[in-house]
């Protein structure tokens, strides 16, 4: 069965959650992004206020640019290609050190319609969420068009800083 593709109305209301969350929990976000290119960004930076608990954020779509502006070895991605977890791993720590944030997301995938290998078809998608203490990674396969990969990948994306923030710091 396919998954739900969200709406950017659902999208929304899980950034504005997301805000709340990380406002109340005193914690700086960030993202570096490739396949998405920018809408996770996108979608944090739609909430109002959002500037209280996002600074910055990477659009590293070129393998260079990962390397450039976030760390990322070239030898993993020779290794292991773009869409990898030691890729996605190394992003997420590069944006959160880069940005000095508290937590930040990766995401590097296969949105196609084309690119796509059978090892790493179209709608693989992976994904880091990095703080201080931890980087955990997981491997998304989502269905549907380009813009249907993409809608997903945000709202996972989203969906896992949420469950990151820590709700008591008492």
């Amino acid at each position: 069965m396919p998954a739900h593709t969200p709406t950017w109305d659902e999208i929304h209301q899980l950034a504005a959650r997301l805000g709340l969350a990380a406002k109340a929990a005193g914690v700086q976000l960030s993202s570096a992004e490739s396949c998405t290119g920018g809408l996770i960004a996108g979608a944090i930076t739609d909430i109002a206020g959002s500037s209280a608990w996002f600074d910055e954020a990477f659009v590293t779509y070129a393998n260079a640019a990962k390397m450039r502006r976030l760390g990322v070895s070239e030898d993993n991605l020779t290794e292991f290609g773009a869409v990898s977890e030691p890729v996605v791993v190394q992003m997420a720590e590069g944006a959160r050190q880069q940005a000095g944030a508290d937590l930040a997301v990766a995401t590097s995938g296969i949105a196609g319609p084309d690119g796509g290998s059978p090892d790493k078809p179209v709608g693989t998608v992976w994904m880091a969420w990095a703080s201080a203490k931890e980087c955990e990674s997981r491997c998304f396969h989502f269905t549907g068009d380009r813009q249907a990969v993409r809608l997903q990948a945000v709202f996972a994306a989203l969906t896992g800083l949420l469950e990151k923030i820590p709700v008591d710091r008492g």
